[in-house]
């Protein structure tokens, strides 16, 4: 998310990143940004103000995400206290001090019914008692500039005191989706791995933009064994081929899932590196570093650069027609 941030215009100052290797891809291809590899639990307790050089107030943008964790719900307070021990709480935490204009934070759009939704209520709960308005919207990556069906949970928070002044509107979506056409000519050569060569014969069977049922019955069964009865008409995740006529499903943090394959649209392979780098709109000279199943997780962990990129020019929109 922070490269689309930066596409955007704005400065980064800090990031918080305990995964050693996507440290390493950050300071690789950035080396002037302030990376600090650290669990954000040990970040969140110290003096943020002191750590940053700035004031209360004075930032203009926190952006983030956390994995869906539930509560604990103690005394049904439904508030920070109730997050505690949770990525999320740390998040809030930076919030509570940091004080920003705005901030961002995105989810998958699962965040909406986990835990029959008392997990983002309690979010939510926590994000006004820090001193927010807060405004939300599903967005889809595809709308964006990025060959992808990928929708996410977009939550964007402005501190109270500024809501008369600050106005930040969803960014539109454009009228062109690209595709995998539009995205895989002349892509890097780049590592990936392979299918055993039992699953390659089975996606023998398998064209473009279909999936399982074009298999044979007896072939189908083997394959999918106990599963075969129960997974039903509508599943479509396993066996999957991709089309070039068509975008991406959500690129995923391991390129080989039993129940919910990405096959190549031309060779019976997954996707490399850099393809998925592609379809997840990262510029070619980006660099991934680690090993091969590394790079592959952080970039299907990313936030989509183009959608990123999209939210914070209308985010910097927001405060720059503020400062006039």
């Amino acid at each position: 998310m922070a490269l689309g941030i930066e596409k955007a215009g704005f400065e980064t100052i800090a990031l918080v990143e305990s995964n050693k290797d996507a440290v390493k891809t950050l300071c690789t291809n950035r080396p002037h940004w302030n990376v600090i590899c650290d669990d954000i639990a040990n970040i969140s307790s110290l003096d943020l103000i002191e750590l940053f050089h700035i004031r209360v107030g004075e930032l203009d943008l926190l952006s983030g995400g956390a994995p869906c964790q539930p509560f604990s719900y103690a005394g049904k307070k439904l508030g920070l206290e109730d997050a505690r021990g949770t990525l999320f709480y740390h998040y809030a935490v930076f919030l509570k001090k940091l004080q920003p204009k705005a901030f961002l934070f995105e989810n998958v759009r699962g965040l909406l019914t986990h835990d029959k939704g008392r997990t983002y209520k309690t979010m939510l709960k926590v994000f006004t008692d820090c001193g927010y308005e807060i405004q939300r919207k599903i967005l889809n990556a595809w709308d964006f500039d990025t060959a992808q069906k990928r929708e996410r949970l977009i939550t964007i928070g402005i501190r109270k005191d500024l809501k008369s002044k600050l106005s930040i509107k969803f960014p539109i979506p454009h009228k062109y989706k690209p595709i995998l056409r539009d995205v895989l000519q002349n892509v890097p050569k780049s590592e990936g791995v392979q299918y055993s060569k039992y699953k390659r014969n089975i996606f023998r069977f398998v064209p473009p933009g279909m999936c399982w049922k074009y298999i044979p019955q007896d072939m189908a069964k083997e394959y999918m064994k106990s599963s075969y009865n129960t997974i039903g008409g509508g599943q479509t995740g396993v066996l999957r081929r991709m089309s070039m006529n068509e975008p991406s499903l959500a690129v995923l943090t391991a390129p080989i899932q039993k129940q919910t394959d990405r096959c190549h649209p031309l060779e019976i392979r997954p996707f490399t590196i850099r393809e998925n780098a592609r379809i997840q709109s990262f510029p070619d000279e980006w660099k991934f570093c680690g090993s091969v199943k590394s790079q592959y997780k952080q970039i299907g962990n990313a936030v989509p650069v183009n959608l990123a990129y999209n939210i914070a020019v209308e985010i910097k929109k927001g405060l720059e027609n503020m400062e006039r």
